[in-house]
């Protein structure tokens, strides 16, 4: 088993550890539906679910490393299930014009 920040990390999701640290911390990894900290262990088979501002990645844990690995094993520990976009326009606050009776 491997904690999910190092996996983020040497999977190549995210640049740096410390950064995957704080997308655990606040709240926007999920690991099998369930929000999860930095030090979870994971193990082959889960699914990740990340959210990078607007966007959401969902993947399925295929392999887990043992060490540093090269840029092509990195993309072959994991299979993306699904990205989403939001809408920029849905997450804008809506303003709504009152009629003055004019």
């Amino acid at each position: 088993m491997v904690r999910i920040d190092s996996f983020l990390k040497v999977g190549r999701i995210v640049k740096r550890r410390p950064l995957a640290r704080g997308l655990c911390d606040g709240g926007r990894v999920k690991v099998n539906g369930h929000i999860a900290r930095a030090g979870k262990e994971i193990k082959v088979g889960d699914e990740l679910e990340i959210r990078f501002g607007r966007k959401t990645v969902a993947l399925q844990v295929l392999s887990l490393p043992e060490s540093a690995v090269s840029k092509k094993a990195a993309s072959e520990m994991y299979r993306i299930i699904r990205e989403e976009k939001a809408d920029p326009l849905d997450q804008a606050p809506q303003l709504i014009m009152e009629d003055e009776g004019n």
